[in-house]
């Protein structure tokens, strides 16, 4: 069987890991990367927070992805029934980047692949991990099948899993564990958008509430193209009948705000179903590799936190390999997985109080409090890492305790 030796191998071409191997070609190491898909290939999560802007910028992937034109994103609206909360990144509690992108996967990420080709980084497409072994220090073999169906062998001091929805190292070293957040699931297709409105309201991402656990997101893409999708318990979505065509037509008409608008348009492509999608590990990392974005954790589409964990936890996690390939001492436990661990229970803690309907409560709470609605942005933004912002620090119950507040409010009013 043939083989080949690289110091990190990384599985998987999205977002994560081509932020990995580009900061690793970045510090002249020998890195490969290996992608099940052949691209461009679909893939959800379509809509970017402004924290991960400032990975692309660091391992030099920025530029390129600026020059698309891909829609470009200053913050959200929320919705329910007659009641609107809009976010706008600008306004926020922590520095940062005011603005990001919606995008079409597909394309965005062949122009993050397109550009790590580029560098020199050596990525083989349509080749599919069977297996993977590590020896006492850390270093591995793995199995690979190529697009003719023939097995060869990488053998790397470390890997970085960032297959995403692939999972594949927590599914051959059994890692995954229960998440502890409700199962929900989520109905989604693209569509020619022929009733787009003009200016903002036709390129603004929304989110539509239209029960407390059940909602409906709107992407605008650039190209005249929207991402439309529903999220909600799992048994709500499995309540409608038909094909998933006609499972979403019927759901459409749950949104007064954006039923006209998409009504009768058709869809590019059969809708596709992911039940019961939120995953957990029950470690981040081994001696010998690291987990990375989704193969880590997978939380709720609701605050759009899938690429960021993705391209926080890939450049960190190169970050540290690339530290120990140069002889420094690494503490994985401290250095990643706490800190990948914080900003994870920093956004399940609003995931949780979102579909409590406690954060909805806050959002749509009339008169604003503009210093909260600015902590509040700062975490949406993806700065669930700053420890100036209280509802950061004390995310577990702070949002609880103002919820509270508020509806003691309204009571006191009522009487």
């Amino acid at each position: 069987m043939d083989q080949s030796f690289v110091e990190v191998l990384v599985i998987g071409a999205g977002p994560s890991g081509c932020v990995a191997a580009a900061y690793l070609k970045q510090q002249g190491i020998n890195v490969k990367v290996v992608e099940k898909s052949v691209f461009p290939r679909f893939v959800i999560g379509e809509s970017l927070l402004p924290r991960c802007m400032d990975h692309f910028e660091e391992v030099g992937l920025l530029e390129g992805l600026d020059a698309i034109g891909f829609e470009k994103k200053f913050g959200a609206r929320f919705i329910k029934g007659d009641k609107v909360c809009e976010f706008d990144f600008s306004k926020k509690h922590t520095a940062g980047w005011d603005w990001t992108w919606q995008v079409p996967r597909a394309d965005f990420d062949q122009v993050l692949v397109d550009q790590i080709i580029k560098m020199g980084i050596d990525v083989s497409f349509a080749h599919e991990v069977m297996d993977v072994s590590f020896n006492d220090n850390g270093e591995s073999t793995t199995s690979v099948k190529d697009e003719n169906g023939k097995l060869y062998q990488i053998k790397a001091k470390y890997i970085i899993d960032s297959s995403g929805y692939g999972r594949v190292l927590p599914r051959l070293l059994d890692l995954d564990k229960p998440s502890a957040l409700p199962k929900h699931s989520s109905i989604f297709t693209h569509v020619e958008d022929i009733n787009r409105p003009a200016g903002k309201e036709g390129t603004l991402i929304t989110f539509d509430v239209v029960q407390t656990e059940v909602w409906l997101w709107v992407i605008p893409f650039s190209n005249g193209r929207t991402s439309i999708g529903y999220v909600g318990p799992s048994e709500f979505l499995e309540s409608f009948k038909g094909s998933d065509s006609e499972k979403l037509i019927a759901m459409l008409k749950l949104s007064d705000y954006y039923y006209e608008r998409f009504k009768g348009v058709s869809f590019l492509f059969e809708p596709h179903t992911i039940k019961n999608y939120s995953k957990s590990v029950k470690q981040l990392y081994g001696k010998g590799f690291v987990l990375t974005g989704n193969s880590a954790e997978f939380l709720d589409p609701v605050f759009s936190s899938g690429v960021t964990f993705a391209t926080e936890s890939a450049l960190l996690g190169a970050k540290l390999i690339t530290k120990e390939l140069k002889g420094a001492t690494v503490d994985w436990e401290i250095e990643y997985s706490n800190h990948i661990k914080d900003g994870v229970a920093v956004f399940s803690s609003y995931v949780q109080e979102w579909y409590t309907g406690n954060l909805q409560t806050l959002f749509f709470h009339q008169p604003e409090n503009p210093e909260v609605k600015r902590q509040i942005c700062s975490v949406l933004a993806g700065y669930v890492w700053d420890k100036t912002n209280p509802f950061v620090t004390k995310h577990d119950r702070l949002i609880r305790t103002v919820a509270h507040i508020i509806d003691l409010e309204n009571q006191s009013k009522e009487e």
